[in-house]
């Protein structure tokens, strides 16, 4: 009986964060009430609160299960890309995080949003891009290149880029040729930490 319930208590937390993800994309963050989220898969709000103790941890969690999304299509992953300095293994990487970001729209989207009156939110996407440049400064750290010093700064660069990159095109989509936004974004990244 005990994995009954607990394949009930997965499959609830898991329709409460796809209902919650939904309507964050539709109302936005704010105008999103638990009530609204707890409604949306036909259950009430003391059933919201067993599995999340706030909008704010369930936020939480859509902000890992996007980072799990991203990084699970890292192959090889993002330190051992950014130690090769190989311009192919840098584009191919680049090519994928472009390629994911329709999929992850909604959640980086609700997140930021989020960020603006949450500070555990904004902690959490401060530690996921700190991580980022983390993974990027090992692997510039393991292959040797360039001044210790200015390794962090190189892997902020870079990201930061990209970060910024991103949000823009989740907001307007393609104002810019999307190959041309590539290649140049390769050539930044190979410049910054490649030799």
């Amino acid at each position: 009986m005990a994995s009954i319930r607990e394949a009930q208590k997965q499959m609830t937390s898991r329709l409460l964060l796809e209902k919650a993800l939904e309507l964050f994309e539709a109302k936005g963050y704010a105008a999103t009430t638990v009530d609204d989220i707890a409604a949306g898969v036909g259950t009430t709000r003391a059933t919201f609160y067993a599995h999340f103790p706030s909008k704010a941890r369930l936020m939480q969690s859509l902000v890992a299960r996007s980072n799990e999304m991203l990084t699970a299509a890292d192959v090889p992953p993002l330190q051992s890309v950014v130690e090769s300095g190989d311009r192919g293994q840098i584009r191919a990487w680049l090519e994928r995080k472009f390629a994911q970001w329709a999929e992850i729209r909604p959640y980086v989207t609700a997140a930021h949003q989020a960020a603006a009156s949450e500070p555990e939110i904004q902690a959490a996407l401060d530690e996921w891009f700190d991580g980022a440049i983390d993974e990027m400064q090992a692997g510039l750290d393991r292959a040797g290149r360039f001044e210790p010093s200015s390794r962090r700064v190189r892997c902020s660069l870079a990201f930061g880029d990209l970060e910024f990159f991103s949000r823009r095109w989740m907001r307007l989509g393609w104002t810019v040729d999307r190959d041309i936004s590539l290649e140049l974004m390769v050539d930044t990244w190979c410049f910054l930490l490649a030799d």
